[in-house]
């Protein structure tokens, strides 16, 4: 798999990026070697340095201490990989039943966990990881965890400014670790596009990652146009849940919702696809394939994130990169509306 740099940093960025969700026990439980084929694999399909994707949110810090446990038990050097970890959520001990900060998503946890936005709270959350990390690996990546949700939650326009200092806040403590080479680069992920474009005009942010937002399904002029802007600018892109939520490949949800054929307001979703499954099943390409080489067709896009939870699917993503599909699939998909007509790289 052909490494790029990301954006104007010196990290070495391979073209697939691995989430970690699942070894935070998102809706079930993985057994222990479950987890440890998923990292061991990691290392098996990359032809160079690997990089993962975490966050003190994923199973209350769980997944953070199976990937630092996981590393030194598979005898891991540090310099063979680089982990991004996405600050906001501080673990603390479980005083309900279940966590508070997302019921019902994660199986099995020990620890419940609260959000710290705030110059000192990203601190804390920054040191708590290194430590849930085992003290041997560190994130050599940084970013606030869903800055757009945290503005969304705002009462009035007042709390709404309030979060926002809250924000560059927490950033401000991230440039100052990345000053002092604790961190190697700064950046920000959200669902909402037009959270990044704000927060970008107030922090030079060395990389963005795009959620649910640069898809085979959903790709408008306006985040292409902002993309390209991105690179030009040199910050590094990346693109994860190009799947919207696992619909685009047969799944229930959409964007996290659960949505319906019977439901008016969703029919339009499902014509969507069953025009993609027809035109996918005529070239005899796997609608999953499809979106992730759709997801990788900007220059400007260096990686995408993924989150398998089966090993021998990362196999067939890496033998996917250098799989190139017949122009008359794109062309096809274009005439049928599944693409927009003016998207300028396929």
């Amino acid at each position: 798999m052909q490494t790029k740099t990301l954006g104007s940093t010196d990290i070495s960025c391979p073209p697939i990026i691995y989430g970690t969700s699942f070894l935070g026990n998102l809706y079930r439980e993985l057994s222990w070697e479950e987890k440890l084929s998923l990292i061991c694999e990691w290392f098996n399909v990359s032809d160079g340095k690997v990089m993962i994707d975490s966050a003190g949110k994923y199973g209350a810090g769980l997944a953070l201490e199976v990937i630092g446990k996981g590393l030194a038990e598979l005898d891991v050097q540090p310099e063979a990989i680089t982990i991004s970890n996405k600050l906001g959520w501080y673990r603390v001990p479980l005083e309900t039943e279940e966590p508070t900060f997302e019921p019902g998503a994660w199986a099995n946890l020990k620890y419940d966990a609260v959000q710290k936005i705030s110059y000192e709270g990203i601190l804390q959350c920054w040191e708590q990881g290194c430590e849930l990390l085992g003290g041997v690996y560190k994130p050599g990546v940084v970013s606030v965890h869903d800055p757009d949700e945290y503005l969304a939650a705002a009462s009035d326009e007042a709390d709404r400014e309030k979060r926002l200092d809250d924000i560059l806040g927490a950033y401000k403590a991230l440039f100052e670790l990345k000053e002092k080479g604790e961190v190697k680069a700064v950046g920000i992920g959200s669902k909402d596009w037009l959270v990044i474009k704000e927060l970008y005009e107030k922090v030079k942010f060395d990389w963005v990652m795009f959620a649910n937002k640069f898809t085979i399904y959903h790709h408008p002029k306006a985040i292409v146009d902002f993309v390209k802007k991105l690179g030009e600018e040199g910050v590094g892109v990346i693109n994860s849940a190009i799947f919207n939520a696992g619909f685009l490949t047969g799944g229930e949800y959409f964007d996290y919702r659960v949505v319906s054929p019977k439901n008016p307001d969703d029919r339009h979703l499902f014509e969507w696809r069953e025009k993609f499954f027809t035109s996918c099943e005529k070239f005899d390409i796997a609608p999953g394939d499809a979106c992730l080489k759709f997801a990788l067709s900007a220059p400007q896009i260096q990686a995408v994130a993924l989150n398998p939870s089966k090993p021998k699917r990362m196999a067939n993503n890496k033998a996917l990169l250098e799989k190139e599909f017949p122009i008359k699939f794109w062309s096809e998909l274009k005439a049928e509306g599944i693409i927009e007509q003016d998207y300028p790289y396929l």
